[in-house]
């Protein structure tokens, strides 16, 4: 029933990490977040390469023990063949390798990995399955390479370098077209038992509700993500409401092309219908992680993704539909809701850092 003693806990990846093996500052049977940095000496001071693969892009840069950006670069992702996509990692990391010794590889990518980290289950974006990423680039790389979601990456940034820094448990959302989700508790990415932990977005939270992806029914990401916003925005244009006609007017009466981040571009402008459809986004938002309060009792949510652009008209909300939806309300304390710091270069970062621990680890 409870965690293990923090010589004994998983290193970043699930494995055994001989640098966990000295006492660690606890109190009230916590680790506490310096105390868990300061303990884990994190990786060596060599940099890293980290590389974020989405639908459209890839982008990779060089990445300081500091997670600090020194030089990038980007490709547009070569259609779905596995081959074609490994030939893009090779280039990159050809590429900003000329101008610096790097000492390995972090590859962040949405979908499932297995617990070992070295092979692909699936992927939403791209053709692996069953892909054994990590032995393929490492014989063609001749370094050492982290495989791991981007999810995950982005949350270790977060915790190491961002928004997150001295909270020992940290859960990170993502809002963009669904909702993705991670978690890093007490020094390690916590991935569940079969790896596939954090998909938080697929949470039933309205039984019956809208259609996901997914199949299923009502999920979060339904009614919190940027795809939500833009279907609202849709419904409430075909309706002809009065309140709608700025939105209109600002896609050239084509209810169609309203899309989640033209509704937030309106609202910080000030159009008061963007606004309302904003807030509702929050107020689900906040349903969701009282939800996942009551399961993980966090100490702090990290909320990133690009609806955050709309800043306190998003997260406003969302603080109070979570105090208002929290088991336990007025007697428990309560996790901070805060803005993800890192914005999207979050995963390439974490994606390098967890490569330059993992490889400390493996060495």
């Amino acid at each position: 029933m409870y965690g293990a003693l923090p010589g004994d806990q998983a290193g970043p990846l699930g494995r055994p990490a001989p640098w966990r093996r000295r006492p660690a500052i606890q109190r009230a049977g916590r680790l506490h977040g310096a105390g868990v940095r300061g303990h884990l000496r994190l990786g060596r001071k060599g940099l890293a390469i980290g590389i974020d693969i989405g639908g459209t892009k890839v982008a990779a840069g060089v990445v300081d023990a500091e997670g600090r950006i020194l030089s990038e670069a980007r490709r547009s992702t070569p259609g779905t063949d596995p081959r074609a996509v490994e030939q893009v990692i090779v280039e990159l990391v050809e590429e900003l390798g000329r101008g610096h010794r790097i000492w390995s590889v972090g590859i962040g990518a949405a979908g499932w990995m297995d617990l070992a980290g070295g092979t692909v289950l699936f992927s939403p974006h791209l053709a692996w399955r069953n892909e054994p990423l990590r032995e393929n680039l490492q014989r063609l790389l001749r370094r050492p390479v982290l495989l791991t979601n981007d999810a995950d990456a982005a949350a270790w940034a977060e915790w190491r370098f961002g928004a997150g820094q001295g909270e020992d448990r940290l859960v990170c959302i993502t809002l963009g077209t669904g909702i993705g989700g991670a978690m890093v508790m007490d020094g390690r990415v916590e991935r569940g038992r079969f790896g596939v932990a954090g998909e938080f977005g697929h949470q039933i939270i309205m039984p019956g509700g809208h259609r996901c992806e997914c199949g299923n029914r009502g999920c979060w990401e339904q009614y919190a993500s940027g795809n939500a916003l833009g279907r609202e925005a849709r419904l409430l244009a075909r309706a002809n409401s009065p309140v709608a006609q700025d939105l209109l007017a600002a896609v050239g009466g084509r209810a169609e092309a309203i899309t989640g981040a033209i509704v937030t571009e309106l609202a910080l402008a000030g159009d008061r219908a963007s606004r309302e459809l904003i807030e509702e986004v929050g107020e689900w938002l906040g349903l969701g992680l009282a939800n996942l309060a009551a399961a993980l009792d966090p100490g702090m949510f990290v909320i990133g993704g690009g609806l955050c652009s709309a800043g306190d008209l998003l997260v406003q909300p969302a603080r109070k539909a979570f105090s208002r939806n929290l088991t336990g309300r007025g007697f428990r304390p309560e996790a901070a809701i805060e803005r993800a710091a890192l914005g999207p270069n979050a995963g390439l970062i974490g994606a390098a850092d967890l490569s330059r621990v993992s490889s400390r680890v493996r060495g």
